[in-house]
């Protein structure tokens, strides 16, 4: 692609580099530093839980959080098929079975009003992720967990500071799982968070994120964890950005209100919901689906867009779909068509927060040409 526009640029001009020169001055730069139980502390408060557990990358916080639940072999995990890998790699390292559900074809979560005829005997956990900036419909996940005695995790990690009937997102489930990837609205470059309000569960995670070294003797193991370890470095970044999460935030919704405006009159694609009754978007991206009446598909949009220098991601592929998990038995046959459509037709539009006005305006101008 010639230079052009990005897909992502993060904002990193308030307090990053004065925090990074406090790492390096003082020599704090491993996970040991103060940063980490600062960020830790800030970013549970932030999103109303009593516990942050700070990890290296929100992949980690789910492999955490699953093992820390207890779920394992013979176990099943009903989650989205449309969603990033890391959920049901997560569930199926863990020897449990990832059970997937098609999306709302609106607001492209998981279809909530098909989850309990997925509950089965062996359901130990509801896997929910926020897609995009808006929120699932938890409620009801929230009475039928409740019901039937099963788990929620909450992946909100295309949700920072996002609500859902005023309640934050992270904070309503059994564990929520955080990344701070540069595309996020707080990055700390790679990094993750895990949230909870249960003191033994927060124990839990932090044992597995740190090897489960056994207290009383530290290079003695009863089980086996990881290093999934946030640095200093990383959560000095972390606090910087926190700071600034509200600011980002009302960025973040005047982007994609200006994408709505200006894509509005455009037939040829189905634009994101701008709000839903429990939730106003907060335009994690600015996804984009065409309509069947365009004669191609999103990777010769992607691909026209790139040769006008504007930078475009596709949506993600379904978990059904996916040929590792075809290759272990799973999924076989299965078809969920909402899901399916939405990643052969979806993309989203350069959305990072040190985007312009004049670049969304020659993003959305550079849609339109290509759809003539």
């Amino acid at each position: 692609m010639k230079a052009g526009i990005p897909v992502n640029q993060p904002l990193l001009d308030g307090n990053e580099r004065m925090y990074l020169d406090e790492c390096i001055e003082t020599g704090w730069i491993s996970s040991e530093g103060p940063f980490v139980k600062r960020f830790e502390e800030s970013f549970a408060a932030k999103v109303g839980s009593r516990f942050g557990i700070a990890v290296c990358n929100g992949s980690a916080a789910l492999d955490v959080a699953v093992v820390a639940l207890g779920i394992g072999p013979g176990d099943e995990v009903i989650m989205p098929t449309f969603t990033i890998i890391s959920c049901a790699a997560a569930v199926v390292r863990a020897g449990a079975r990832p059970v997937l559900v098609d999306v709302d074809p609106l607001t492209w979560n998981m279809d909530v009003a098909r989850l309990e005829d997925l509950v089965t005997e062996r359901t130990r956990a509801i896997m929910v992720v926020h897609i995009f900036g808006l929120p699932v419909d938890m409620d009801p996940v929230i009475e039928l967990a409740r019901r039937k005695g099963i788990r929620i995790i909450e992946d909100a990690a295309q949700a920072h500071g996002q609500t859902y009937r005023g309640r934050p997102c992270g904070a309503m489930g059994d564990i929520g799982t955080f990344s701070f990837y540069p595309n996020k609205h707080v990055t700390t470059g790679e990094g993750g968070m895990l949230t909870t309000d249960d003191p033994e569960l927060a124990d839990r995670c932090r044992s597995l994120r740190n090897l489960c070294f056994k207290p009383e003797q530290r290079f003695v193991h009863d089980e086996l964890g990881w290093n999934y370890r946030m640095t200093n470095l990383q959560a000095a970044v972390g606090v910087a950005q926190l700071e600034r999460l509200d600011e980002f935030l009302a960025r973040k919704r005047r982007m994609g209100a200006r994408y709505q405006s200006l894509l509005a009159d455009l037939p040829e694609v189905r634009l994101p919901l701008p709000a839903t009754d429990y939730a106003a978007n907060a335009y994690w991206v600015f996804g984009v689906v065409l309509d069947d009446s365009v004669g191609f598909d999103a990777s010769e949009a992607m691909a026209r867009l790139a040769a006008r220098g504007i930078g475009s991601r596709p949506f993600f592929w379904p978990m059904h779909e996916q040929p590792v998990f075809r290759k272990r038995g799973l999924f076989s046959g299965q078809q969920l068509p909402h899901a399916e459509r939405i990643a052969r037709r979806g993309f989203y539009l350069p959305s990072g927060l040190a985007l312009s006005e004049q670049q969304i305006d020659d993003c959305a101008g550079a849609l339109r040409q290509i759809l003539q």
